[in-house]
C-alpha cells in the first residue's frame, strides 16, 4: 500500500488495485460553443485544469495502471434523455439541438468528445453515460471489477456535479475515492470547494481530497 497525504487523513492507495477515471472531459463542457457555454457558463474556469489532467493521465500511464474516461451524452434519438432532463432550464438550446459543434451532447457529434489534450488512448477504459453519474445506466461497474479495481482516483468537471454524483455511487458500491483537488473543476469557485468539504467531512463520508504534486510524489 501507498500513502497518500490527503484530507481528513491520508490516503491508502493499492498499486495493484487502482485506477483513475476522467470525468466529462468534453468539448461540450470545457470549450466556447458547447452545452456549457449555452447554459451561460464561463468555459474558460473549466480550462484552466486541462494541463493538470493531462500531466495525470501521463503518471498514470507511464506507471500501466488502468484508466477510465467518462463522456455525458445520449443517442442520437434521444430515447435515453428523460425531457425533465432536457426541458429543464430557459437556455437558448438544449441537449440534442444544434451547436456550433454540432448536437449538444449527443453521442458521436463532435461536441461530445474529450479535447485532444485529455482524449483516451487505445486500451483506454470509455464509458457513455446517459446520467451524471458513472454507474447510471452504463457497464462502468463490470469494467472496473473485471480489472480488479478497488481503489479509484477522480478528477474532471464538475465537481459538484458529475464528479461528486460518481464518487457517491463509488462510495456505495465500496469503491475507496480520492479526488485530486486542483484537476477538478467548476463553473461556480464556491460549489467546488463547498463539494470538496462534503466529500471529506464527517471523517471522510464520501472520500478523500489530495493535490496532484502530493499525489506525484507520493508515487514516484
Amino acid at each position: 500500500m501507498i500513502e497518500v497525504p490527503a484530507r481528513p487523513y491520508p490516503f491508502s492507495l493499492d498499486p495493484a488495485r487502482t485506477a483513475l477515471v476522467v470525468i466529462d472531459m468534453q468539448r461540450d463542457f470545457v470549450e466556447c460553443g458547447g452545452f456549457g457555454e449555452a447554459l451561460g457558463n464561463d468555459v474558460t474556469k473549466l480550462q484552466a485544469i486541462m494541463p493538470t489532467v493531462a500531466a495525470l493521465l501521463a503518471l498514470f500511464r507511464a506507471k500501466g495502471w488502468p484508466i477510465l474516461h467518462t463522456r455525458e451524452c445520449h443517442l442520437p434519438d434521444l430515447s435515453d434523455c428523460p425531457p425533465a432532463k432536457r426541458l429543464r432550464g430557459k437556455g437558448a438550446l438544449r441537449i440534442g439541438d444544434v451547436g456550433p459543434m454540432g448536437r449538444l451532447l449527443v453521442r458521436g457529434e463532435a461536441g461530445a468528445s474529450i479535447v485532444p489534450e485529455c482524449a483516451p488512448l487505445p486500451g483506454e477504459m470509455v464509458i457513455d453515460k446517459p446520467g451524471k453519474g458513472m454507474f447510471f445506466a452504463t457497464d462502468c461497474e463490470s469494467l472496473l471489477r473485471g480489472a480488479g479495481v478497488t481503489h479509484l482516483v477522480f478528477a474532471g468537471v464538475t465537481t459538484e456535479v458529475c464528479v461528486q454524483t460518481s464518487m457517491r455511487e463509488a462510495n456505495d458500491r465500496g469503491f475507496e475515492c480520492l479526488l485530486v483537488s486542483d484537476a477538478t473543476e467548476s463553473y461556480f469557485p464556491q460549489f467546488k470547494a463547498a463539494a470538496i468539504e462534503m466529500i471529506v467531512a464527517q471523517g471522510g463520508i464520501v472520500g478523500w481530497a489530495t493535490s496532484f504534486p502530493q499525489l506525484k510524489e507520493a508515487l514516484a
